[in-house]
């Protein structure tokens, strides 16, 4: 069977090329991004499945009067397997189909969206705006389960691929609302593979995340004249103070380390900053930054989030102003096990389609396996990937399309009981 399934996907190069220039053609950006959301990349990647044999589809839409038809779509497409009881565990396979804007498009050298395909000493590379983030995934996702389809094969176990919005951005309309709003569709026992994260040889498993907190902080004091910084309170200056304050004073008081991670500390940086006065001769009378922290699981947001209440108060005292701050993120993440079966088997199916060693680590990034994580179901987020996402000329390869498939499809093959 697996032979019948690996040709397949061996000769799916063409159908792979189809479903990702598809799919880039539809800028499936968020709102906060300045775009309308992914109704319309939706609606094609819903109507191609239906094409492509895969019939069995619901969309779940979260209301969002901000994005195009009010709504940010989730699809779920389901290949119903020998296991299927209720009390059988399903493997599902979360994609997300929202992407990042392109950036400075002078930097890319071809029209984000539209897909490149080019041969180089990498091998054969598609090019385009989302090509590796997140649509590596989906497309991998869809040849595995065609795979089944296309040769009348049913998988051991039934194989529920997700499609979801808003992961760029937090996925408040994508996982969380699912997981809040359609928690049944989840079972305690179901194993979850998240293809958004992993390293250059599909040797990395991601079974542990960083707790999240992303702030934004604002320092209200006084505008007055750039000559007479006696009757105001400088803003900036205060600000200033507090971003290297909580800079380096959360990274002492959070310091430990944990080898799991990479890195393998807390990170506390300083990112936005948002522009206060137009001119040079004015001393502002408000001022605006953003932090990005990525926090060991072992200390918990409410921990850091007294200590900021500290030093913000240490600082208000010394410029004579006041600090508020708005959480934008909250996210806190259970690990999953390095003993499960779900992780045993990832690491058997990479061994023998890329020949690693798989081996458990931790990473700073968020995924959609936290929402699912703290739900109590099993998630390792794994794929072979050049880690070319984010970046202008966004490539994917297509031997780790085909390589990620073949791994899938495995998994759907397996049987807990034989693990």
């Amino acid at each position: 069977m697996k032979e019948i399934l690996f040709s397949y996907i061996n000769n799916s190069i063409d159908l792979a090329v189809e479903l990702e220039t598809g799919l880039t053609k539809w800028p499936a950006i968020s709102p906060e991004s300045g775009g309308e959301g992914e109704l319309d990349k939706c609606i094609f990647l819903q109507s191609w499945l239906k094409t492509h044999g895969i019939t069995e589809l619901e969309r779940f839409d979260a209301p969002d009067n901000r994005a195009k038809g009010g709504v940010r779509p989730n699809l779920v497409a389901t290949i119903n397997g020998i296991e299927d009881g209720e009390e059988s565990g399903r493997l599902w396979i979360l994609g997300h189909i929202d992407v990042v804007p392109p950036g400075d498009e002078n930097l890319w050298d071809s029209d984000p969206w539209t897909v490149i395909r080019r041969n180089d000493s990498e091998g054969a590379k598609l090019i385009g705006r989302g090509v590796e983030d997140n649509q590596q995934g989906i497309v991998s996702s869809v040849l595995a389960a065609l795979a089944f389809c296309a040769q009348g094969i049913k998988p051991q176990r039934t194989i529920k691929l997700l499609f979801a919005s808003d992961e760029e951005v937090g996925s408040v309309y994508g996982i969380n609302w699912l997981v809040d709003n359609h928690r049944y569709l989840f079972r305690k026992n179901d194993m979850v593979l998240v293809p958004d994260g992993g390293d250059l040889k599909g040797e990395f498993i991601e079974i542990a995340e960083k707790n999240i907190l992303w702030v934004k902080f604002i320092t209200h004091g006084k505008q007055t004249h750039g000559a007479m910084p006696d009757t105001g309170a400088n803003a900036y200056l205060a600000g200033a103070e507090l971003t290297v304050r909580l800079h380096e004073g959360l990274s002492t008081v959070f310091g430990e380390r944990d080898p799991l991670f990479d890195p393998d500390y807390s990170t506390f940086q300083p990112t936005k900053k948002e522009a206060n006065v137009p001119n040079i001769n004015t001393i502002p009378g408000e001022d605006v930054f953003y932090m990005d922290m990525r926090i060991l699981p072992r200390y918990s947001p409410e921990a850091v989030l007294a200590e900021i209440d500290r030093i913000k108060a240490a600082v208000e005292a010394k410029y004579h102003v006041t600090v508020e701050y708005e959480l934008l993120q909250s996210m806190v993440s259970k690990p999953t096990a390095k003993d499960t079966p779900l992780v045993k088997m990832l690491s058997k199916a990479a061994a023998q389609v890329y020949g690693v060693q798989p081996v458990p680590i931790g990473i700073g990034g968020g995924t959609m396996a936290a929402s699912l994580r703290n739900a109590g179901i099993d998630c390792a987020v794994w794929t072979k990937t050049d880690r070319s996402l984010h970046k202008p000329n966004e490539y994917t390869l297509l031997d780790n399309i085909t390589g990620d498939a073949k791994v899938m499809a495995l998994l759907a093959m397996e049987s807990e009981n034989n693990n």
